[in-house]
C-alpha cells in the first residue's frame, strides 16, 4: 500500500524541506476536524476536554483502521488524517460517530470534513505526507503542500461536510486515555509555536526560515522537548477518571468510573514504585511515553509545543517578524503542557501521545497569527 511504501525519516530538521514529501494518490480522501467554540471552552478552563475530543477523532480512526497504518496528525482542537478510498466509508461513519459523541457527552460541537485528493488539487493545492519515525515503535506523519488547510477552511465553510449520525450514536474509542497530570515548564515557559506559509510564498523561502527557527532552538535540550528524559513527572491527574469513564470502548460502553479510577490507581502504584510486573517495566514506560510524544510536528507548517527560557522567545519572534511576507506566526506562552495519550497495550512500545499547551496551546496561538 501507499503509505508502507513510504520511508521513515530519523531527523526532525529534513521535513522542513518539500522535496523530502510525497504527494497522496489521487484517489484517497483527506478527513478534517475541528471543534466549534473553542475559545470560549479555554475560557471555562476546558481545554482538555478539547484536546479530548481531538485526538477521539484519531483514535476512532486508528480503531476502524485496525492495525493499518494511515497518515494522521493531531492539531489541539482538532485533528486530521488520510485513507485510501475504499476505507472512505468507513471513515466518514467514525467522524460522525465522533461529533454525536462530542455534542451528547461534552455539549461541544465538532465540525467534521472529508474530501476526495483530487478535488484538493482542483482547488490549486497539494496533500504530500512524509513519515517521521520517533522510535522503533511510533512514527508520525507530516503533512506539506497546503492541503489539508484548504480541507478545512472548506469544513469551515460547511463544504461537503460528513452527514450527521444518528443521536446515541458511539465511537470506538478504546486505548484513548489522558492519565498524566500538566507538565510545568523547567525552563520558564511552555511555548505553543505555529507557523504556517504567507499567502503566495515561495515553499523554499518558507522552508528557509523554519530551518533558521529549528537553528534557534538546537540549543535546547531535546529541542525543547517538555517532558523530560525519565519521562513525565508523576502527580496525581485531577479529573482524569471523570473523563474517561466517559469514553465508549468497542462494544460501545463506556466503562464506570470506579473501574477507571481502580486502573489509574494499580498504573499510579506501579509507576511511582517502578516495580515491575510479568513483562511491565514502568521505568521503560515512562521513558518512551516522552520519545513517543508529538512534540513538534509539520502541518501545512511548523506546529511545536516546546518548554524554554525568555531569551530563546525573543529570539524567535525576531526570527519571525523579520519573515514577514513569507510566513504568518502565533505564539501563545504558558506555564504547563498537558498530553493525550492513545495506548493499545501497556505492553507494546507503539503507543502515542499528543502534546499541547495546557492554557490554550496551538488554539491561543492561532488566535494570533500575524506577519502575512
Amino acid at each position: 500500500m501507499f503509505y508502507d511504501t513510504l520511508p521513515r525519516h530519523q531527523a526532525f530538521a529534513p521535513l522542513a524541506d518539500p522535496a523530502n514529501y510525497t504527494p497522496l494518490p489521487a484517489d484517497w480522501v483527506v478527513g478534517t476536524s475541528d471543534i466549534v467554540g473553542s475559545t470560549k471552552a479555554i475560557s471555562e478552563g476546558r481545554y482538555k476536554t478539547v484536546n479530548m475530543i481531538g485526538a477521539a477523532v484519531i483514535s476512532a480512526q486508528i480503531n476502524g483502521a485496525e492495525g493499518r497504518a494511515f497518515p494522521y496528525v493531531f492539531g489541539g482542537d482538532g485533528a486530521a488524517f488520510a485513507h485510501p478510498p475504499e476505507h472512505a466509508d468507513a471513515a466518514r461513519a467514525a467522524l460522525a460517530a465522533v461529533q454525536v459523541w462530542a455534542r451528547e457527552e461534552f455539549d461541544m460541537g465538532l465540525r467534521v470534513g472529508l474530501y476526495p485528493v483530487s478535488d484538493i488539487r482542483a482547488g490549486g493545492r497539494e496533500v504530500a505526507v512524509a513519515r517521521y519515525q520517533v522510535t522503533d515503535g511510533v512514527d508520525y506523519a507530516m503533512f506539506a503542500g497546503g492541503g489539508v488547510a484548504w480541507a478545512e477552511a472548506q469544513m469551515k465553510a460547511g463544504q461537503d461536510t460528513v452527514p450527521a449520525a444518528p443521536p446515541g450514536t458511539k465511537p470506538n474509542l478504546e486505548g484513548l486515555s489522558c492519565r498524566w497530570s500538566h507538565m510545568k515548564a523547567r525552563q520558564g515557559t511552555i511555548l505553543s509555536v505555529l507557523i504556517q506559509p504567507a499567502p503566495g510564498a515561495p515553499p523554499k523561502a518558507v522552508a528557509g526560515v523554519i530551518e533558521e527557527v529549528l537553528e534557534v532552538l538546537r540549543h535546547l535540550d531535546r529541542g525543547g522537548h517538555p517532558i523530560p528524559p525519565e519521562g513525565p513527572a508523576l502527580t496525581w491527574p485531577k479529573n482524569a477518571a471523570d473523563m474517561e469513564a466517559r469514553v465508549p470502548q468497542a462494544d460501545g460502553a463506556a466503562p464506570s468510573k470506579g473501574k477507571v479510577t481502580f486502573e489509574l490507581l494499580m498504573a499510579f502504584l506501579f509507576l511511582k514504585t517502578n516495580l515491575k510486573l510479568g513483562g511491565f517495566d514502568p521505568g521503560h514506560y515512562r521513558k518512551v511515553v516522552g520519545l513517543n510524544a508529538d512534540f513538534r510536528k509539520f502541518d501545512d507548517g511548523l506546529k511545536m509545543t516546546i518548554d524554554c527560557d525568555a531569551a530563546t522567545v525573543a529570539r524567535l519572534r525576531a526570527v519571525l517578524e523579520a519573515a514577514e511576507g513569507v510566513v504568518q506566526f502565533g505564539l501563545h506562552e504558558q506555564d504547563e503542557a498537558m498530553m493525550t495519550c492513545i495506548v493499545p497495550s501497556i505492553m507494546e512500545d507503539t503507543h502515542v501521545h499528543f502534546i499541547d499547551g495546557a492554557a490554550g496551546g496551538y488554539t491561543q496561538a492561532a488566535l494570533g497569527l500575524k506577519g502575512g
